[in-house]
Formats: C-alpha cells, structure tokens, sequence
C-alpha cells in the first residue's frame, strides 16, 4: 500500500475488531492474516468477553478494550442480549474512545479499522476519529440482503412470522420462505429487528463491504446488494479460511487433535462428521435420539459434542451402552480442527447447524449435507442449500433416531445423498477457480488493498 495518512506517514497496518463469538471471530482473524500476507500490520481489538489469546497470534498486536458487558446478560448466553448491551455500555463510556485514539497516536498510521457490523458504537467513535471503517459481513450475501429487506418484510407482512404462514414463500427474496427469515423465536422480534437495523446501519455508514463469500455461489445476491447500498465497494472476498494460512489458530474451544490420527484409519468417504457449531444446543433427550441414530445407522462417524451441547448438563450424557454400541467405528471428542477434517479424504458428508463458516467450508470441501437448523441465519442457510444449491437437505420436525438413521443413510448411501455430492463437488470446483490468482476472490482482495490505499 502506497497511501499516505494526513500526518506524512505510509499506512502500512490495519486494525480490526471482531464481534467475540466463535463464528464472527474465525472470519475476522482469517481476514487479518490475509492483509498481513500482503505486508500489512495488524492490530486486533477486542472485548474482555470472549478474548481472544495473543500468544496464538504472536505476530499481531492486541488491545482489549472495555465492553461493559453486565455478567448475568453474559451469563444468559443471548447473542442478542449480549451485543445490544456491550453497545449500549460503549455507546455510554468514554473508554472505547480512549482506547481508539492511544492506538492511533501509536505504532505506524491505520489504513483503516475493519469491523463487524454488530459494532455500531465502535464504528461511530472511529468517524469521530476520523478513522475509516470497513465492515466484514461474516455471513453470506443471501443473509445480508435480508437484513437490507428486513423493512419490506414488515410492510408487506411476512414479519413478525405468524405460525399459519411458515412455509409462505417470500417471493421478493427466492427462494426463502417465512420460516427461513433470520428470527428467533426464542428472542424478542423487536430486539431482533433493532440489531439488523444497527447493523445495516454500520454499513452503510462505512467506506467498503467484505463479505465471506464468493462471486460464483451468491451471484444474484451480490448484485443485489451493490443495487442497495451506496457504499464504495461491496466485495465478495471468500472463502476466507482458503485464502487464509492460519487455519483454526482463532479458536475459543481446545482442539481434539486426535480426531485427524482417528480418520487416518478410516476407509475414504466413509465418515460422517456431526458438529452443531460453537453455540447450538439440545435437550437430554434429543442428545439421546441423536446418539441412537447415529449408532443403528452402521455408517462410522465423528461426533463433537461440546461440555455445554446439553442444556441443563456440564456432561455429555452419553450412556455407556452407546459407547459399546459404536466402538470401532465411532469417535466422539469435546471440540475439532473443523477445517482440517472437512478437508480429510476419510469424510463423506457433514450433518451441520449451518453456520455460514460451517456451510461455506463443507461447500469448499465438496460435501454434502445433513441440516438442522436452530436460529440466526441457520434457516436462511439451510433453505440456500437444500433448494439453491442442491448440495444437501434439512432434517425437519423432532429429532427421533429412527428419523435420523434415515437420513444418514440417504446422505452416505443414497441416491438423494448421491446427486448432492455431484453437486457439492462442482461448487468445489468453483471455490478452486475462484482462489487462482486470477479468480474473482483473489482479485477480490487486490481491490480491496487498492481501495484502502484511496481512504
């Protein structure tokens, strides 16, 4: 970068603030290594809540900064809840903007600090700063939109969703339906409604969009996107964690590294990896179901199940009769390198909550997959899946083994399974194409540098 900042000095670092979840995270720290790559510095800030450790990124500087976060809303584990009240304490103290302006006045000049857009507060310090923001969208263009849309939606009554129109398709966003619209219904909609208001507003109170995607898969929902918004530049940069070196070095959980010795053992394709992501959870029961589904399936399978995936259980649960039932051809560990086993040629498929990160590194792997969804933009993503890309299909309704031994059946060994790995694999291809150094994301990132050297 050649740009030269109103003090004389070249802007050769940028700063970056990701919102402290594991999915937010995880893009924001493969973005800042991609940057670094190019010969940037970088500086990352973040809260108290959830930090993140330095020593794991020793060629980064780190700076915490005060989040305010009251400890019984941290406690509740509502996403919602949490990034409303970090705001409002940011909004409300003085200590972002001290902190903002002592990493300003030392160390080389900032091009520019990138940004989740659940972070309205820090993006209005910085504009008093005089600091340009860019804002990394960690979700899909698809999902993005829909923020975009979230007035519409209200106006013409697809929200608040009412239980009589779930399947109505929305015909202004194809092919999502009403249930498939980033609600909750264990969150209050209003609260909902004022995060996406919060977030659109953060970009397009910004100087450029990164979104983690790529040209090829969300063609129509970028387009649409750069129709909306007045901002600079909206580019598709994804998948970041391919463009990436550093793989899982951001993760909040200890990795079971012995996962990977595991599927070394296994036949190719065989394997049928489980993960419900970072913040998803169950009830003992449906922990059960799931358990003997997987088992009377007879497919081998690697199982995360997290200290917290069972609401009301600082345990696994898992009875002694399942562990009998499985061995030899079943592992089951606390947390994975995610990344690496998609990437193993023992895996044949993947059943997901469908986090974008989730979603976008099995599409980056050619697997198909088994979906279920629990909130957030997990429905939206499913939707995309099933019947836009075709690369896999939900597991609807109550969770029941026999269901469930079904299903994985369909995805390892059946023909619907079959045709979504066709499928998968040239999606696959494209995240190959698009990696090149003249493919869209890679040239994606070459604008980017050239537009932050303009700031």
């Amino acid at each position: 970068m050649a740009s030269v900042n109103g003090d004389g000095r070249r802007a050769r670092r940028v700063l970056v603030f990701p919102l402290p979840f594991q999915g937010h995270i995880n893009p924001m720290m493969q973005l800042a290594d991609v940057l670094h790559s190019r010969g940037l510095g970088v500086t990352v800030l973040h809260t108290r809540f959830n930090a993140l450790d330095p020593a794991l990124h020793p060629e980064y500087a780190f700076v915490a900064v005060p989040d305010g976060i009251p400890a019984d809303v941290a406690a509740s584990g509502s996403i919602i809840s949490i990034i409303l009240a970090m705001n409002a304490a940011m909004e409300a103290s003085g200590a972002v903007h001290d902190v903002l302006a002592s990493v300003l006045a030392d160390g080389p000049a900032a091009a520019c600090l990138f940004i989740d857009a659940n972070l309205l507060a820090v993006q209005k310090v910085a504009a008093a700063l005089g600091l340009p923001t860019m804002v990394l969208r960690t979700g899909s263009a698809a999902c993005f939109s829909c923020f975009l849309a979230y007035p519409m939606l209200h106006q013409k009554g697809y929200l608040p969703p009412k239980e009589s129109q779930l399947y109505t398709p929305v015909d202004e966003l194809p092919p999502l339906r009403v249930r498939d619209l980033f609600f909750s219904s264990s969150n209050n909609h209003e609260m909902v409604r004022q995060v996406l208001a919060r977030a659109t507003e953060t970009v397009r109170n910004s100087h450029g969009l990164v979104i983690n995607t790529f040209e090829a898969l969300e063609t129509a929902e970028l387009d649409m996107i750069r129709r909306e918004l007045e901002v600079a530049v909206v580019l598709a940069a994804g998948p970041l964690h391919k463009l990436s070196t550093r793989g899982n070095g951001s993760s909040l959980l200890q990795q079971d590294r012995t996962c990977i010795e595991w599927l070394d053992t296994q036949a190719a394709g065989s394997v049928l990896y489980v993960s419900f992501g970072s913040l998803a959870s169950m009830d003992p029961g449906e922990l059960s179901e799931v358990a003997w589904g997987l088992a009377n399936s007879g497919q081998p399978f690697l199982w995360v199940v997290r200290p917290d995936l069972v609401r009301g259980s600082d345990g696994s649960g898992l009875s002694e009769g399942f562990h009998r039932a499985v061995e030899g051809r079943a592992k089951v560990i606390p947390w994975a390198p995610q990344q690496e086993v998609l990437a193993h040629s023992a895996v044949g498929g993947f059943w997901t909550h469908n986090g974008w990160n989730s979603t976008l590194e099995s599409i980056s792997e050619g697997h198909p997959m088994i979906c279920r969804p629990q909130f957030a933009d997990q429905m939206m993503n499913t939707r995309y899946v099933e019947a836009a890309w075709g690369v896999g299909f939900e597991l609807e309704g109550k969770l029941e083994r026999k269901k469930i031994e079904e299903a994985i059946r369909n995805l390892m060994k059946g023909s619907q399974g079959e045709l979504a790995r066709e499928r998968a694999r040239e999606l696959k291809k494209k995240v190959i194409s698009c990696l090149e150094s003249d493919g869209s994301s890679s040239l994606a990132i070459d604008k980017l540098i050239e537009h932050m050297s303009s700031l």
